[in-house]
């Protein structure tokens, strides 16, 4: 089933069923008000969405027209989004150009950071900044949502706990980064407000493109309605989110509804660090490996981060060419306070 939020008075918006290909949606009000409150009871209401999935496709459910541009992020805030970092090659490329050396354990155990959860963007709401100076860039990521997960939980037992999926654009303020972290205590000036796919997907849905643990399909990326990246996300995928599930858990438990992301989507290229779409290559989903390639190709970087006016899309289609979770499509405005 395909589950969204539709925008409302309220801060967590209401719940809506989506049908499969994304133009029609039924209000589930009489069964969870919010996602927040349908996952906190997912073994009762999960059932009862899945009914209404099913009875919007024979045409025995009500429904109304589905509009993207009129949801919110699935959740609009959360209890917990820890965003990982799964394709080590996207890290070993970013620390590259900030001529920081990479630990050999990065590959054995997972990078990961808490982000803030408190106030995501919607879908198509867009990118606000103060500075075009922070180095603004986009990041394209897959997460999950999960339900109840107790603290030292195994990987395998993880993925059983995986309700719905998501694509992600992680918002980052490159030119913040460094100084952020030299300090040693982590991001977050440098980590603003991320942004979630209209649509939540159970696994089920995905077919055999999801084995359990990764989503096996393009992440398509486009920057001024240009390709920019069609890495897939199955590929170079060090940590499955299992892993990185576990991971989060070794300590504390986590509660219905917690994000885990795996981190920018990126492959390598016959070992080498890829290329662009328009080289032959399936490009990249931040603009941060481009520049660190053209660092190590040229000396120096020359594709600039985003500017005022420029356009995001992140989306994910299925073999068939239809949009699977719809589309994160922001626009990077100026920032002026009310």
């Amino acid at each position: 089933m395909k589950l969204a939020t539709l925008k409302d008075s309220t801060r967590d918006g209401k719940l809506v069923v989506v049908s499969k290909d994304l133009t029609r949606c039924s209000e589930v009000g009489h069964i969870a008000r919010t996602l927040q409150a349908a996952l906190d009871d997912w073994a009762h209401v999960g059932p009862r969405l899945a009914r209404v999935a099913e009875g919007m496709e024979t045409g025995s459910q009500p429904t109304m027209r589905f509009h993207e541009h009129e949801t919110s992020s699935p959740l609009p805030r959360a209890f917990q989004w820890a965003d990982g970092s799964a394709y080590v090659n996207h890290v070993e490329l970013v620390r590259r150009a900030r001529n920081a050396e990479m630990p050999a354990s990065f590959w054995t155990d997972p990078l990961m950071y808490q982000g803030g959860s408190d106030s995501f963007l919607g879908p198509r709401d867009p990118i606000v900044m103060a500075d075009e100076a922070y180095g603004i860039d986009m990041e394209g990521e897959v997460a999950v949502i999960v339900d109840d997960v107790p603290m030292g939980t195994g990987a395998e037992e993880a993925r059983a706990a995986i309700r719905l999926i998501m694509l992600v654009n992680d918002v980052s303020l490159r030119g913040l980064i460094p100084a952020e972290l030299a300090k040693g205590f982590g991001f977050f000036q440098s980590k603003p407000s991320s942004a979630f796919s209209p649509v939540a997907v159970s696994p089920d849905e995905l077919g055999d493109a999801w084995d359990g643990g990764k989503l096996h399909l393009p992440l398509l990326v486009s920057l001024n309605a240009k390709p920019f990246g069609k890495a897939d996300t199955g590929i170079d995928m060090t940590f499955d989110f299992g892993q990185l599930i576990a991971h989060a858990a070794k300590t504390r438990p986590l509660v219905a509804g917690s994000i885990i992301g795996s981190g920018t989507v990126s492959n390598k290229l016959d070992g080498g660090p890829g290329k662009p779409i328009s080289a032959g290559g399936v490009g990249y989903s931040c603009i941060a490996e481009v520049r660190t390639i053209e660092t190590i190709e040229t000396g120096a970087p020359k594709t600039p981060f985003m500017k005022f006016g420029d356009t995001v899309r992140i989306e994910m289609k299925d073999k068939t060419g239809h949009s699977i979770f719809g589309a994160i499509e922001q626009t990077l405005k100026p920032y002026e306070r009310e």
